[in-house]
């Protein structure tokens, strides 16, 4: 079972980051912010979860929440700024939308800047320690999942569908074959 809070405050924030390996797309953040009595055995790490588990999951997050949001930075930001940068801009953006003010935030991961004044910790493997950012990971894995799934169906080739924009050996294939889209992230590696 997952801890329920890190910090003591009622309002703490989980966030987490969805797509940061990727050679297309998006990077996708979530703050989740959970009532005190939340309790769901199912949740975890989205990546211990199957596809059918985490949109089960995303259903009861996004009902039971106090607040939630979901933010992206895209691939021409990610260029520009790289892709930590961009991480860290799509969960402040998140944190920006939530519809309740964190007391406190804790984030998946070693790397977060100040957001405001609002305390924060870094947790490493966070998502697989406390319930908020475990919840954060499965709404920025779904909604991203989904934004690709709808870029598939213009750029089939590049099977999104299957590989959410990951460099798989069909995806770098592809991208030898046909070249760039303009999802595409122009700093990754792709060979």
């Amino acid at each position: 079972m997952l801890a329920f809070n890190f910090s003591g405050f009622k309002y703490e924030c989980g966030c987490d980051e969805a797509g940061r390996g990727c050679l297309a797309g998006p990077v996708v953040a979530a703050a989740v912010i959970l009532p005190e009595n939340f309790r769901c055995d199912l949740l975890n790490d989205s990546k211990q979860l199957s596809e059918k588990q985490r949109d089960l999951l995303r259903v009861i997050i996004e009902k039971e929440a106090l607040a939630w949001s979901v933010a992206e930075v895209d691939n021409h930001e990610i260029d520009t700024i790289n892709i930590l940068n961009a991480s860290i801009l799509a969960m402040h953006k998140a944190i920006n939308k939530l519809k309740i003010k964190p007391e406190y935030i804790i984030v998946d991961g070693n790397r977060f800047k100040p957001y405001e004044e609002i305390p924060h910790k870094t947790i490493v493997k966070g998502d697989s320690k406390y319930q908020s950012i475990a919840a954060a990971s499965v709404l920025a894995k779904t909604h991203r999942d989904e934004l690709m799934y709808r870029l598939h169906n213009q750029f089939p080739q590049y099977d999104w569908k299957q590989n959410k924009a990951y460099p798989t050996k069909k995806h770098k294939a592809a991208i030898r074959e046909f070249g760039v889209t303009d999802y595409h992230r122009l700093t990754f590696k792709s060979d």
